[in-house]
C-alpha cells in the first residue's frame, strides 16, 4: 500500500523546454491548424507553403529558446559598463553580514581595530533603587532606609557593558588612543538599548619560566628561541587570526557562515577559532613542557621550572599557577633560558632572536594585509552575446517565394509583386511579435536589475532588414525603438501593475512582502494604491543593504556635530527599516511639526476661532490653500488630506493627454479642474469627484490661487503639483527615544532625583516591572496626518513596529500633535517641546560620556512624559445614511468625541 507524502514541494525544474524542441512546435503547430480550419486545409506535407510558414516561425522560437537557455552571466550581461552583472546585484558583502549583535560579533569587531589583541565583553552592574511609596529611584540605598521594608525594591540595569581588552601595546598614550577608537567603533554600531560603560585593560600576572633546553647540532639556536618565545606568547595570550574568503572557503565554511556577523576591514576570523580564544585562568608546567618539545629543534628539556615572580610573593604550585578573572599571564624579566648542543653551551644572541620576532610579526602584518584585500565572493563574468538581436524570418524562405533580399525577377508580373508584397505584409505580423520576445530577453538584465531603473515592463524593436520595408509600412520608426514600443504597447503596458509584480519577485529574494501593506494602504488611497506601494517598494529595495544589515542597532550620539544629530539621517537601522516597510519618506530625525502645511486660526466675522490651511513647497511658496473656514482642527485635517489624496489620484498620463486633445473652459482632468478668468489667464482647482452639481459650493474643496499666462505653464504647474503631492510632500516620521540613554550618570552614587524617568509601582503590589529604563523605548509619531490618523493603519504601523523591534525590546507607542504654529502657546505644543528638548538634550550629550546634561535631560524627560495620545474626532455614526463620512466614525478607545 503506498502512502502519500504528506508535504507539498515545488519542484526545482519546472521548464518543459518544448520551446527548443523544432518537431514538438511543428507538430503542435499542425494541430492547432487542423482544429482551426481542419475543413479547408487538408495538405500538412512540407511542400505547402503554409507548413513551411509554420517552420520558420518555429526555427525562429527554438533560436529564442536556445538563448534563453544560455549560462544566466550571459543572459546578464551588458554592453555597458554601468550595468554589468555586478551593478544587478547586491554583493555578499553588502546583504549577508549583519551589524553586531552577540559578544562574538562584538568582539569580531574589536579585535578588527589596530592595536587590540583580544577583547572581551562583560555586563556593567548597576543597581537601581525602587522606593514604592513615594515612586522615586536612587542609586544610594541609604535614601530610603526610612521606608519601610515592603516598600523598598531593586533591579539591576540591563544593556550596560563593560569591555576587558588585551592591549598589543603597554604604552599609556597608545592605550589612550586605542580606547577611544573602541568607544568610536562601538557608538558606530551600537545595539538599541544599549551601552558601553568602561573600557579596562586586562591585568597582568607575571609568571617566571627557568629552562634548560638542548638543541639539535643543526638548529640555529636563535630561532628555535624566537620560536619558544612565539609559543609561549600564543599560549599565555592568544591571538585571533584573520582570513580572507578563499581561506575561509578551504575551511568548510559556505557564504553564510562566511559573511555572518559584522564585516571587518581586516578580512574574515573563525568563529570556533574565537571561541578557544579566552583567557586562561590556569598556567600548567605540564602544557609549557608540551609546546617546548613540539618547537622545531628542540630534542629535550633537561630542566624546567615555573613560578610566580614577584618579590617576597610565596612560591607558586610548580606545577599550576591559578589566575584571577580577566587577568593574562606574562613572562617576567627573571625567566631565564638556557640552550646547549650536546655538552656545549651556547650564547643567544638576542638581537638576532629580536630580527626572528620582527619577522614573524611581519608574515602575520601580510597576512593580515592578504586577507584585508580579499573578502569579496567574485560573481561569474558573462560575455555579452547581443541576444536580443533578430532578423526577419522573411530573409530564410526559400527564393522562389520572392520575400528575401534577392526578392523577384524585375520580369515577374504585378500580380506577383503584389501577392509577395501582401506575404512580406502578412509575415511582418510575426516578425514585430518574436522582435519583442527577442527585445525583452535582452531587457532581463534591467528589469531583474536591483538597481534598475526602468519605468516600462514592455519592449520591442523595428524589424529593419525587409527589404522593401517602406512600401509596406507607413510612418514606421525604424531608428526610434522607445517610439515604436510607445506606438505598439501604450494601450497594454500597465508598467505599475507590471513593476510592482516584477518588484515583489526581487523582494521574494529576500523573503519580504508588502502584501498586508497594500491592502491598508487600498482604503486609504484608492485608485492611487498601487502607485503608492510601487514607489515604497522601490524605495525599500534601494534602501536594502541598510534596512538589512543595521535592522537592530541604534544611532551614533557620541562626539558627532550638530548637523549629525538633527536634520539628519544618523537614525536607527530599525527606524529606516520600520520607515521603508510603512512607506514614510524621510525618516531624518528633524522637526516634524515644522511640515509644509500651514494651519492657521484667526476670528471671524461672527466673532468665532476659525481655522484654514494651505500648502506651501520646498520653496516656501503656496501652492494650495482651502476655500472655506473650520471651527476644529480635526475638520481642517480631513479637508486638507481629502484634497492631498484627490491630487494623488490624478494620473499624470490623463493631463498629458488632455492638454494634447486640447482644453475648454472649464476643463475637468480627473480631480482637477482647470478655469480661465475674465483676463484671459489661466488658474486650476482641486474637486471633490463625488460631487457632480457644478453650482454646488462643496465641489471645490482646495484653489491654486496663481494664475497663468498660457496652458502650458498650467499642465507644468499640475503636473509639478502631482509630483509634489507623491514625492515630496510628507508629514510622518517618527521618534525612537531609547530609554537607557537617559540614565542618570551610572559611575556616580548620588545623583539629582529629578534625572530619573518617573515610575508607577502601585505600592509594590503589582509583579509588572518596575525597571523604566532597560530595552525599553518610547516611539513618537504624529497623529494628524492622513494615514496615522487612520485607526486601521495605526494598528497595522503598531503590528510592525512591535514585530520588527527586537524582541527582547519593549515600546511604548504615542500618536501626538500638533503641527508648529497650530497652537497660539507654543509651551502647550507637546510635539513642538519634544523636539525642542530632545534637539537641546542631543546637542549636549554628544560631548560626554557617562555624565549626563542635567539641565536637558530634566527638561527632556519632563517633555517625554507629559505626551497625550491624539485621536481622530467623530461624531455617532448614522447607520441610516450609506454616505456616512468614513473620517468620523466612533470605536471605542480609539476616538474622542466632537462637541455639538
Amino acid at each position: 500500500m503506498s502512502i502519500l507524502n504528506p508535504h507539498s514541494t515545488i519542484p526545482k525544474k519546472v521548464a518543459t523546454e518544448d520551446d527548443l524542441d523544432f518537431f514538438y512546435l511543428r507538430k503542435k503547430g499542425i494541430e492547432y491548424i487542423e482544429q482551426l480550419g481542419g475543413k479547408l486545409w487538408t495538405d500538412f506535407n512540407s511542400h505547402d507553403p503554409g507548413i513551411t510558414m509554420l517552420e520558420m516561425l518555429c526555427y525562429a522560437i527554438t533560436d529564442l529558446g536556445m538563448r534563453m537557455n544560455l549560462p544566466i552571466e550571459n543572459i546578464l550581461a551588458s554592453d555597458q559598463k554601468s550595468k554589468d552583472i555586478a551593478s544587478q546585484f547586491f554583493k555578499a558583502s553588502e546583504v549577508l553580514p549583519t551589524s553586531p549583535v552577540t559578544a562574538l560579533d562584538y568582539r569580531k569587531l574589536f579585535i578588527d581595530i589596530d592595536g587590540v589583541k583580544n577583547c572581551w565583553p562583560a555586563k556593567h552592574k548597576k543597581t537601581v533603587y525602587v522606593n514604592c511609596k513615594e515612586d522615586k529611584l536612587s542609586y544610594d540605598y541609604k535614601d530610603f532606609t526610612e521606608v519601610p521594608r515592603g516598600f523598598k525594591k531593586q533591579f539591576e540595569l540591563k544593556g550596560l557593558y563593560d569591555l576587558y581588552v588585551d592591549f598589543e601595546s603597554n604604552k599609556p598614550s597608545v592605550i589612550k588612543s586605542v580606547k577611544e577608537k573602541i568607544r568610536e567603533k562601538y557608538h558606530a554600531n551600537r545595539n538599541l538599548c544599549e551601552d558601553l560603560i568602561n573600557i579596562i585593560k586586562v591585568d597582568e600576572y607575571p609568571i617566571k619560566i627557568c629552562a634548560s633546553i638542548e638543541v639539535d647540532t643543526q638548529a640555529d639556536e636563535e630561532m628555535v628561541h624566537a620560536l619558544v618565545l612565539q609559543a609561549l606568547d600564543g599560549y599565555l595570550s592568544t591571538t585571533v587570526r584573520f582570513y580572507s574568503v578563499q581561506q575561509m572557503i578551504e575551511k568548510g565554511y559556505s557564504s553564510l557562515e562566511i559573511f555572518d556577523g559584522p564585516i571587518l576591514e581586516n578580512g574574515f576570523i573563525d568563529t570556533k577559532e574565537l571561541m578557544e580564544a579566552e583567557l586562561t585562568s590556569e598556567v600548567r608546567l605540564s602544557d609549557i613542557i608540551k609546546l617546548i618539545m613540539n618547537v622545531p629543534g628542540v630534542i629535550t628539556i633537561k630542566d624546567i621550572s615555573l613560578g610566580n615572580c614577584g618579590d617576597g610573593e610565596p612560591d607558586a604550585n610548580q606545577w599550576l599557577i591559578c589566575l584571577k578573572e580577566y587577568q593574562k599571564p606574562v613572562i617576567c624579566y627573571k625567566s631565564v633560558f638556557n640552550y646547549n648542543k650536546g655538552l656545549l653551551p651556547l650564547n643567544i644572541n638576542k638581537s638576532q632572536v629580536q630580527v626572528y620576532l620582527d619577522e614573524f610579526e611581519a608574515a602575520k602584518d601580510e597576512a593580515t594585509a592578504f586577507s584585508s584585500h580579499n573578502k569579496e565572493l567574485k560573481l561569474p563574468n558573462g560575455n555579452y552575446l547581443d541576444t536580443d538581436s533578430y532578423t526577419t524570418i522573411q530573409n530564410d524562405f526559400p527564393d522562389t517565394y520572392g520575400i528575401g533580399e534577392t526578392g523577384l525577377p524585375s520580369r515577374a508580373s504585378v500580380a506577383r509583386k503584389s501577392q509577395a508584397k501582401q506575404l512580406k505584409g502578412y509575415l511582418l505580423f510575426f516578425d514585430q511579435i518574436l522582435g519583442s520576445y527577442f527585445k525583452h530577453l535582452g531587457q532581463v538584465n534591467e528589469m531583474l536589475s536591483v538597481s534598475g531603473n526602468l519605468t516600462k515592463t514592455f519592449f520591442t524593436q523595428a524589424i529593419k532588414d525587409i527589404e522593401g520595408l517602406s512600401e509596406l509600412v507607413n510612418d514606421y520608426p525604424e531608428n526610434n525603438d522607445e517610439y515604436l514600443t510607445e506606438i505598439l504597447f501604450k494601450q497594454l503596458d500597465n508598467n505599475i501593475e507590471r513593476r510592482n509584480a516584477i518588484l515583489d519577485h526581487l523582494l521574494g529574494r529576500f523573503a519580504e512582502r508588502f502584501s498586508e501593506y497594500v491592502f491598508i494602504n487600498k482604503s486609504i488611497y484608492g485608485t492611487a494604491t498601487d502607485e503608492v506601494v510601487l514607489k515604497t517598494k522601490e524605495d525599500f529595495l534601494k534602501d536594502y543593504k541598510i534596512v538589512s544589515k543595521n535592522r537592530g542597532n541604534s544611532f551614533n550620539y557620541y562626539k558627532q556635530p550638530n548637523s549629525n544629530l538633527w536634520d539628519t539621517d544618523n537614525v536607527s537601522g530599525v527606524k529606516k527599516r520600520i520607515s521603508r516597510l510603512l512607506g514614510i519618506k524621510d525618516y531624518k530625525r528633524r522637526h516634524l511639526s515644522d511640515s509644509f502645511v500651514d494651519l492657521y486660526h484667526f476670528i471671524d466675522s461672527d466673532n468665532q476661532l476659525v481655522y484654514r490651511w494651505r500648502i506651501r513647497d520646498r520653496e516656501n511658496n503656496i501652492i494650495l490653500s482651502a476655500t472655506e473656514e473650520y471651527y476644529d482642527t480635526s475638520a481642517a485635517n480631513r479637508e486638507l488630506y481629502f484634497a492631498v489624496l484627490q491630487i494623488i489620484q490624478t494620473r499624470e498620463y490623463n493631463v498629458e493627454e488632455a492638454f494634447k486633445n486640447g482644453i475648454s473652459d472649464p476643463e475637468v482632468i480627473d480631480n482637477i479642474q482647470i478655469h480661465q478668468a475674465d483676463s484671459g489667464r489661466y488658474s486650476y482647482d482641486i474637486i471633490n469627484p463625488l460631487i457632480k452639481d457644478e453650482d454646488n459650493a462643496d465641489r471645490i474643496i482646495a484653489k491654486r490661487y496663481t494664475y497663468y499666462d498660457t496652458l502650458e505653464e498650467v499642465k507644468q504647474s499640475i503636473l509639478d503639483l502631482i509630483y509634489f503631492m507623491k514625492e515630496v510632500f510628507t508629514e510622518e516620521g517618527m521618534f525612537i527615544v531609547e530609554h537607557m540613554m537617559l540614565r542618570p550618570d551610572v559611575s556616580l552614587t548620588t545623583v539629582n532625583p529629578e534625572t530619573f524617568l518617573p515610575i508607577c509601582t502601585d505600592e509594590c503590589k503589582t509583579c509588572e516591572p518596575l525597571d523604566p529604563y532597560s530595552y525599553r523605548v518610547s516611539i513618537v509619531l504624529p497623529g494628524y496626518t492622513l494615514r496615522f490618523a487612520n485607526t486601521d493603519f495605526r494598528n497595522y504601523m503598531e503590528k510592525v513596529i512591535k514585530e520588527e523591534l527586537p524582541a527582547h525590546v519593549l515600546a511604548k507607542i504615542c500618536w501626538v500633535g500638533h503641527r508648529k504654529n497650530e497652537i497660539e502657546n507654543p509651551a502647550e505644543n507637546e510635539l513642538l517641546q519634544l523636539e525642542n528638548t530632545y534637539k537641546a538634550y542631543l546637542f549636549a550629550k554628544t560631548g560626554l560620556n557617562q555624565e549626563q546634561p542635567e539641565t536637558e535631560l530634566i527638561a527632556f524627560i519632563k517633555s517625554l512624559s507629559n505626551l497625550s495620545n491624539l485621536y481622530p474626532t467623530g461624531r455617532l455614526f448614522d447607520c441610516s445614511d450609506e454616505n456616512e463620512n468614513q473620517f468620523e466614525k466612533i470605536i471605542l478607545g480609539k476616538t474622542n468625541l466632537g462637541s455639538l
